[in-house]
């Protein structure tokens, strides 16, 4: 009888260790997923180190100190020179369905504020993270030619010239010896002034999150949240995508990084969540304080004698459009998009969406998002049906020249676009996912924000027979 409970105590022994180690296994494996959001917001208590006495040197150019940096923080140089902020390109992607994989970014893609980069280099790069991009043989390998200071100087002091390089009066090393953690205005200096000044381009980054209240943005304002805080950093490349330059959602940062997606008490808004964006409810408008561009006609530049204001008409750009309290527009999105690349043909008959997001009603994986539209009447080539890249910094730009006919020419040589030199005016239109500017929950839209006579949502326009409340949900 004792063997027999003996033989039985080794067997549910084995057994359990052939379970449960397994199962143990298993588990150690599997990330613990929390509920808290702050369980995935980085802690910033611990003081950065004092780099006073580190780079204490004398620097001539930001160079100079990029070597003094690469000395203690040796791979920051070569991380940095890989990634989209400095090559302004992305990974190889398929554009528009090809079997071709290709780079594109800000280095040679068109949009329909300032237009582009190639011929404009000395004026564009002042954003750029590295310095002297003056031309096409700028050396990406150099890395002596990243520029550490414009995302950790912590002095509000640092600003950058032509080409990238250091502005003339900016006390090198005071700004070396007081670096830290990329604040807002690190981020800002570049993000919020994007397109040529405050709030032109995004409509959801503009100068007043440097330092907002709550009503503005909940997260920067109540939270005082950096943007490396969502956009969170790993061997320098920084998680985030912006539509204008991508085709895909590849190291998109989302709402439900940190939040679940069943929070809410209401099941019927969790319910939500299968065809409608976080965004779409917590992002009722943006352009709150500032206002943001949302049309630019380049036809009327080059008037002499007419009053300028930069919200309405300058001489070397043309006339725009601003508005505030932005009510966006909405789409069916699914991470991906169609991309306008350089020499396509368009029809000029239509408005040319230069970065159109893709989804449809019955795309499952697609979500209705808020977007800012931006239209603009832009050069394009009226024999060869391409948008033209102008030149419009330096001696031979427009911005000096007032001559469109050189100054497209000598853009469309850089860019290696065939110009036919004949010109005219075409539509362009751009969409910009607003995501910034969340709003506290008390100022959420309700249900007949969206949903009645007089809801924002053009329920036909996004595929409907009507308002869903009425007529159903997606059909499977």
């Amino acid at each position: 009888m004792r063997d027999s409970k003996y033989i039985w105590l080794v067997g549910l022994g084995i057994t359990l260790l052939i379970i449960g180690v397994p199962l143990l296994l298993f588990t150690l494996d599997t990330p613990v997923v929390s509920a808290d959001p702050w369980d995935y917001v980085p802690d910033r208590s611990v003081a950065h180190t004092d780099h006073t006495t580190l780079m204490a040197g004398t620097y001539e150019t930001g160079s100079d100190v990029t070597r003094a940096c690469l000395t203690c923080h040796e791979e920051a140089g070569d991380q940095v020179a890989h990634t989209a902020h400095f090559e302004w390109l992305g990974d190889p992607v398929s554009v528009n369905g090809s079997d071709e994989l290709i780079r594109i970014g800000k280095a040679n893609l068109l949009n329909n504020f300032c237009i582009g980069v190639q011929s404009n280099w000395t004026g564009c790069t002042r954003c750029h993270a590295g310095y002297g991009w003056s031309d096409a043989s700028y050396d990406f390998t150099n890395v002596e030619n990243v520029d550490c200071l414009v995302c950790h100087d912590q002095t509000g002091s640092y600003v950058k010239g032509s080409s990238g390089q250091v502005a003339e009066g900016v006390d090198l090393t005071y700004v070396a010896g007081h670096v830290g953690t990329p604040t807002r205005e690190n981020c800002g200096g570049c993000h919020f002034d994007g397109g040529g000044g405050n709030g032109v381009k995004h409509g959801d980054l503009d100068e007043s999150l440097y330092f907002p209240p709550e009503s503005v943005d909940v997260h920067m304002g109540r939270y005082d949240f950096l943007c490396v805080d969502c956009h969170q950093t790993e061997d320098h490349v920084i998680s985030g995508r912006s539509l204008g330059v991508s085709v895909d959602s590849e190291n998109s940062v989302a709402c439900t990084d940190c939040h679940a997606s069943d929070l809410h008490e209401d099941a019927r808004i969790n319910e939500h969540l299968d065809t409608v964006a976080c965004q779409t409810c917590h992002i009722p408008a943006t352009a709150l304080v500032d206002p943001t561009k949302v049309e630019w006609d380049w036809s009327q530049a080059g008037q002499e004698g007419r009053e300028e204001d930069p919200h309405e008409y300058l001489r070397i750009k043309g006339e725009f459009v601003y508005t505030n309290n932005y009510e966006p527009q909405y789409a069916w999105f699914n991470g991906n998009l169609n991309r306008y690349l350089l020499g396509d043909e368009m029809n000029p008959n239509e408005v040319t969406n230069i970065n159109l997001p893709l989804g449809e009603l019955n795309d499952l994986s697609a979500l209705i998002y808020p977007f800012k539209i931006h239209y603009a009447y832009q050069p394009y080539d009226t024999v060869n049906n391409i948008l033209l890249q102008p030149n419009t910094v330096g001696e031979t730009g427009y911005w000096t020249t007032f001559d469109w006919e050189s100054a497209l020419e000598i853009g469309a040589e850089t860019a290696g676009l065939d110009y036919s030199g004949e010109y005219g005016f075409a539509y362009t239109a751009m969409y910009w996912m607003q995501t910034h500017m969340v709003q506290p929950a008390a100022n959420a839209l309700t249900c007949t924000d969206c949903h009645g006579e007089n809801g924002r949502l053009d329920w036909e326009a996004l595929g409907y027979p009507g308002d869903p409340m009425v007529w159903g949900g997606r059909t499977q």
